[in-house]
């Protein structure tokens, strides 16, 4: 799966938006919450990073998910 992050901070004074997209893995019971996950909503995700099996690139290993409620939409995720 991959998760899409979009913000806008402060630098040195300066506005900027920060977007990117990240593979994600999740193990165990976190997955049925992401089962449950309607996408294209904003949800919040808690857990680390660590290098891909193969060490080419990031993965977000997603510990816990709080799912947010219908109506919140934007750009729709991918699995």
């Amino acid at each position: 799966m991959s998760l899409r992050h979009a913000s806008d901070v402060a630098q040195l004074g300066s506005p900027r938006t920060v977007a990117f997209e990240i593979r994600a893995r999740a193990v165990g019971p976190v997955t049925e919450a992401l089962l449950a996950a309607e996408l294209g909503v904003d949800h919040a995700f808690e857990g680390f990073l660590g290098a891909q099996r193969n060490g080419r690139g990031i993965v977000f290993h997603v510990e816990t998910v709080r799912l947010t409620t219908k109506g919140h939409h934007h750009a729709p995720a991918t699995r």
